[in-house]
C-alpha cells in the first residue's frame, strides 16, 4: 500500500548544477541535502522543503519536460510568484482548478513546475493575471 511520495525526480542536463542551486535554493528557499556517496558521482543534486523532496538528477540526452511536472503546494502564493518572477522565472497564472489559485513557471533548464494553493472555503480568490 503506498504511504506517501518519498520524492519527485527532475531530469537536468549534464554541468548544470551550478545554474540550477540558486533557483532551488535561492528563489525557492529550499535547502540542498547532501546525495548518498554512492550516487553523489552520477552528478545532480537534491532539495527538500519540509517533507517535500525534489532530485535533480543528469540525464544525457534532456529534454526539458513540457507537459509532465510536479505539483507544488505552497503558502502564500503572491510571495512565492513575486520570489520567481523576481530571480527571471516566468508566472503564468491559471484559474482553471476549482478551489485553487495556482501557476506555472519553469526552471533554469525549463523544466514545468505548478504551484498551487487551496482557497479557503468563504473566502475570496486573489486576481492575479500576470
Amino acid at each position: 500500500m503506498l504511504a506517501a511520495i518519498d520524492h519527485v525526480q527532475l531530469a537536468v542536463p549534464p554541468g548544470s548544477e551550478d545554474l540550477l542551486r540558486p533557483f532551488y535554493a535561492g528563489a525557492l528557499g529550499m535547502t540542498e541535502i547532501p546525495k548518498p556517496p554512492v550516487l553523489a558521482d552520477r552528478g545532480g543534486c537534491w532539495f527538500s522543503s519540509g517533507t517535500v523532496q525534489l532530485h535533480l538528477g543528469v540525464e544525457g540526452d534532456f529534454r526539458p519536460a513540457r507537459k509532465a511536472h510536479p505539483g507544488l503546494r505552497v503558502t502564500g502564493i503572491d510571495a512565492v510568484a513575486a520570489r520567481l518572477a523576481a530571480a527571471g522565472a516566468p508566472v503564468v497564472w491559471d484559474d482553471k482548478l476549482p478551489g485553487h489559485r495556482r501557476f506555472f513557471s519553469e526552471d533554469p533548464v525549463g523544466n514545468r513546475l505548478e504551484f498551487l494553493e487551496p482557497v479557503q472555503p468563504g473566502s475570496t480568490p486573489g486576481t492575479s493575471a500576470d
